[in-house]
């Protein structure tokens, strides 16, 4: 059986950006009859509020949208310390008592504006009672993989990022490290998400091979919805939210169809139903993949 997963984070209420993004990921599970979990990422625990927790599933059911399951990565602590003794285990991880400050003050920056890491702790040793952050002794090497969407890309994450934190300085897991122990557990197959995730794709693929797997999941990254400015729809942008918008009177089957013509899916604004957005969506995005 194919997993893939809907996985938002909680902190902020569902927008637009999100309803396209689950969209992405129930067509191509519909495409490659996936089994569809959702995964709530709480893992930034100094950003997720308990109101944002609740009302995800709730939105997303409001929409008709099933899933498989239902998981919370602030359940799983115990999981991720297991995990990252594999990684101390095998000697992939060191503490790094750089601050934000000295980190841009004395390594790289790639094009997104992201630190590349040039190893200055790479000599210290663990101390597990610390309050440093850990790293990941990123593989310098090539990665080949395959997006569903956009192609072949060949890449070295550790050009993309150095050596990369799985637990910040006040010992929560990050994004990287969290989202590659999940995906593993969960058995997830197809990862969907939107593309400005994609340079995370090799750095993950490696990290993933140390935790063990041996076989990275499909990929397809989707287009995003963006605001006037240019910039993607965003809680931190202030982006309405859905439950807003269906206060001010606007239907489901509205909002399908309003996501259905940002995501340049259908001519004109119309409203549609969820079967009706799902094929709409494969149809424009996945036109190779349908049947004849």
């Amino acid at each position: 059986m194919l997993f893939t997963r809907f996985a938002p984070s909680p902190t902020g209420y569902l927008h637009r950006g999100h309803l396209l993004s689950a969209l992405f990921v129930f067509a191509a599970a519909d495409l490659f009859s996936a089994k569809v979990r959702l995964r709530i990422e709480d893992h930034d625990q100094s950003r997720a509020r308990k109101e944002y927790i609740d009302s995800i599933p709730e939105d997303l059911e409001r929409f008709g949208f099933k899933f498989e399951s239902v998981s919370l990565q602030s359940k799983r602590q115990a999981l991720y310390e297991k995990y990252a003794e594999i990684l101390f285990l095998k000697q992939k991880l060191y503490p790094c008592s750089c601050s934000r400050k000295k980190l841009f003050e004395e390594n790289p920056v790639n094009a997104d504006g992201e630190v590349i890491y040039s190893g200055h702790c790479l000599k210290k040793t663990i101390d597990k009672n610390s309050d440093f952050a850990l790293r990941f002794k990123t593989p310098d090497k090539i990665i080949t993989w395959e997006d569903l969407l956009l192609g072949k890309f060949e890449e070295n994450p550790k050009n993309q990022c150095g050596d990369f934190t799985i637990k910040d300085r006040i010992s929560q897991w990050t994004y990287q490290f969290a989202v590659c122990v999940d995906d593993l557990e969960e058995n997830i197959g197809l990862v969907v998400r939107g593309e400005d995730l994609r340079n995370s794709t090799a750095r993950q693929i490696a990290l993933s091979e140390a935790l063990g797997r041996k076989t990275p999941p499909l990929y397809l990254h989707h287009p995003l919805l963006t605001e006037k400015s240019g910039e993607k729809l965003s809680k931190r942008q202030h982006s309405k939210s859905l439950r807003a918008e269906l206060e001010q009177g606007l239907s489901i089957e509205d909002l399908l169809g309003l996501v259905c013509y940002e995501a340049h899916s259908i001519p004109k604004k119309a409203p549609l139903t969820l079967n009706e957005t799902i094929y709409s969506i494969q149809k424009t995005y996945f036109s190779c993949f349908l049947k004849k």
